[in-house]
């Protein structure tokens, strides 16, 4: 066993979910993900927690999508609410084998499915205290993700290491040391009102008066590194270029270009997957309005490699996303979809600039503002 296999599942159990003794724990995965599956499952009876385990079969899902009608995809099975009545934290390993098994398939009919999943657990929601809502999204690296990135598998999985601070002998006191710093710029944040982003092909403004920023320090996403907040719906201005590809329900996605005016999008094209992009943008009336305006700050990570996991987090980047808002950062837009896309201000990508009031905070992927 690598070592930082064990790093990784003693990480996500006691940094990430927290398990404490009696909690049950769901952990779901493809069987692709076993060897951290195994280890996941070891450290939480360590803890005193009750592993559930679900090794989902992709192929099922893909039967689903494509035979079943609008009424079996909305469909929530007994044992699935049930499980999610009763659990106290969960894991998601994401360990696709086929990250484009589901291209062929139309979006309104994942979205379906991603709705019915969405509104299980609002339900859940209502009856626990946010702050008792534990649960995490991980990456296996397997060879479909690996071809994705452009790399051998054995490149990926050291990709991934690093990204989550697994060669570090205490990766939680790393994520610790990272919350520390990005506390910082939320404190500086909060009460401010607007922010312009200017860089190659992009000049926009939103606003997010009176609504909170937040810290993601890797608890929930692992790896994570990146300061968020879901913009007032009305207030995009601008236009704007996603020059990292984006690859979503198997759809590949690039050079997108959005335009904004009074927060939706008036405008968009996209040198792969326009008609995908337009299907996704006319799916609700919230899809077309932005949900999420968050900072990436994980510097292990260079590169994008067609997952928003990662992409979403590099270093001198910031992203968008359209769609659902965050309810927990004062969000109010409501939509089937979350579609992070990124947007890269550092200088090698042509530079950019994040003003925020007036103040400039970060320049050419670099923050220069000093505390």
């Amino acid at each position: 066993m690598d070592p930082r296999i064990t790093r990784w599942a003693k990480t996500l159990v006691e940094y990430c979910l927290s398990v404490n003794p009696g909690d049950l724990v769901a952990i779901n995965a493809t069987p692709a993900a076993e060897e951290l599956v195994a280890e996941v499952y070891r450290y939480t009876l360590r803890a005193g927690g009750h592993p559930v385990v679900n090794l989902g079969l992709p192929a099922l899902r893909e039967i689903a999508l494509k035979e079943g009608s609008d009424e079996q995809l909305g469909w929530i099975s007994p044992s699935e609410r049930a499980l999610v009545e009763s659990l106290d934290a969960r894991l998601l390993i994401q360990s696709e084998t086929n990250t484009r098994q589901l291209s062929g398939v139309d979006p309104k009919r994942q979205a379906i499915v991603g709705a019915a999943g969405r509104a299980l657990f609002r339900e859940r929601a209502k009856r626990i205290d946010p702050a008792d809502d534990r649960w995490c999204i991980t990456l296996f690296p397997t060879d479909a993700y690996a071809q994705d990135a452009g790399m051998s598998r054995a490149e990926f999985a050291e990709f991934v290491y690093e990204a989550c601070f697994l060669n570090s002998e205490d990766p939680a006191g790393r994520w610790r040391e990272v919350s520390r710093q990005q506390q910082i710029f939320v404190d500086w944040l909060k009460d401010k009102k607007e922010a312009r982003i200017i860089g190659q092909d992009t000049d926009i403004r939103l606003r997010f008066a009176g609504r909170i920023f937040r810290n993601s320090d890797g608890r929930r996403n692992f790896p994570s590194g990146e300061l968020f907040t879901s913009p007032n719906e009305d207030s995009a201005e601008g236009h704007i270029r996603f020059t990292i590809p984006s690859v979503v329900n198997g759809h590949l996605v690039s050079d997108i270009r959005l335009t904004f005016e009074a927060g939706r999008v008036v405008e968009a094209t996209a040198a792969t997957g326009q008609e995908f992009l337009r299907d996704v943008l006319a799916l609700d009336e919230g899809a077309s309005r932005l949900g999420e305006f968050a900072i990436g700050n994980n510097f292990g990570i260079q590169r994008g490699i067609h997952n928003a996991l990662f992409d979403e987090k590099i270093g001198g980047t910031i992203h968008l996303a359209l769609g659902a808002s965050y309810t927990e950062c004062g969000g109010k837009n409501v939509s089937q979809t979350h579609w992070d896309i990124t947007c890269d201000l550092r200088a090698e990508a042509g530079g950019g600039e994040i003003w925020v009031d007036d103040e400039l905070l970060q320049k050419d992927g670099k923050f220069v503002l000093k505390f």
